[in-house]
């Protein structure tokens, strides 16, 4: 197996807070869901701020500026500032006026985000294949983006037109539930023109570019929601990583995540960000432990033992030992054990 291989979760004796200079934070997921402060998140970010943290948000939305974000974090109770946010659609922009002239216009398929990083960049956006563009870019554009604009992008596209996408997430979280991503929209251009778009978001290095650039990070930690953006990214800038059990990614999901998915730490929310990692010891002949439990397996079955009320720290600690189990046994491929009755007996 390759040494550089995760084959379980790390271990901090300092809070994550103090050990990292930057926390590159995602959003949706992570900060918020459906525009609602997600438990524990401001008072986390606040003790993590009033700490000497910088805090960054880091989102593959493009549809929204950094002022607007910005704003929406202060009203939460997040105080921010526009340049505490980095976008795709401000990474898409900067990928594009490499390519680019200046003054080329550019067909948008998106919002607001996308129109104000495009003339940032010394790009014209305009709205229709008839004003002429060079180039096409695709961004989320909300739930009200009507169909004829993907249409137009097909348009663009089959004409040869260079094709950029803002982000390829497929899903999002929201107040309801899991709803389509810009990625859906995307796969919606490439089956009608057979084109497949520059890519700028996480997990792509363009964002973790456009991040450090506007950041500064010297010792980064990415906290995210996502295994194939957030933790790939971190993965491809080869920074470390905290996952949070707060958006889409399930335990399920995070044991049989692939080498490049599996991330440096796991905590259920931003309180992660303030208190040391446990530390998860043991092999796989004897079994994988941390706190008060040990995983190992059986039979093809991933097997929990030990105590615990199953909630709080106790639960994070046989999640890691169960990680660890997991990840050991899969090497340099994706775990297919069985996980059902260990994640159950967790509440999960």
């Amino acid at each position: 197996m390759n040494d550089s291989v995760r084959t379980r979760p790390d271990g901090s004796e300092r809070p994550l807070s103090t050990a990292y200079d930057t926390a590159l934070l995602d959003l949706d997921g992570v900060v918020y869901a459906g525009g609602e402060a997600i438990a524990h998140a401001v008072e986390s970010l606040g003790t993590a701020r009033d700490g000497g943290m910088h805090l960054a948000y880091v989102t593959n939305n493009a549809a929204r500026t950094p002022e607007t974000v910005a704003g929406h974090l202060t009203e939460l109770g997040i105080p921010a500032e526009p340049g505490d946010v980095i976008t795709s659609a401000q990474a898409v922009a900067r990928l594009m006026s490499d390519q680019l002239p200046s003054g080329a216009r550019v067909l948008v398929i998106g919002s607001a985000g996308l129109w104000v990083a495009l003339r940032e960049r010394g790009l014209v956006p305009v709205e229709s294949l008839d004003d002429d563009p060079a180039a096409v870019v695709q961004g989320y554009g909300g739930p009200d983006m009507p169909w004829s604009r993907l249409m137009e992008a097909s348009y663009a596209v089959a004409r040869g037109l260079p094709w950029f996408a803002s982000n390829t997430d497929l899903t999002i979280p929201s107040a309801r539930g899991i709803a389509p991503g810009n990625g859906s929209a995307v796969e919606v251009v490439k089956i009608a023109t057979g084109a497949e778009p520059q890519v700028a978001g996480k997990p792509q290095p363009p964002m973790h570019r456009e991040t450090i650039l506007r950041t500064g990070a010297e010792r980064p930690l990415v906290v995210g929601d996502r295994l194939d953006t957030d933790i790939e990214g971190a993965f491809a800038g080869g920074v470390d990583s905290l996952l949070v059990l707060t958006g889409v990614t399930t335990p399920a999901r995070l044991l049989a995540a692939r080498p490049e998915h599996r991330p440096t730490f796991v905590a259920e929310d931003l309180r992660g960000l303030l208190q040391p990692q446990p530390s998860v010891s043991g092999s796989a002949d004897e079994g994988f432990r941390c706190g008060g439990w040990t995983a190992s397996v059986e039979d093809g079955e991933l097997v929990l033992d030990g105590e615990g009320g199953g909630d709080g720290g106790e639960r994070i600690d046989a999640l890691l030992a169960l990680c660890a189990a997991a990840w050991t046994a899969a090497g340099e491929g994706a775990c297919a054990l069985d996980a059902g009755k260990a994640l159950a007996r967790l509440g999960w």
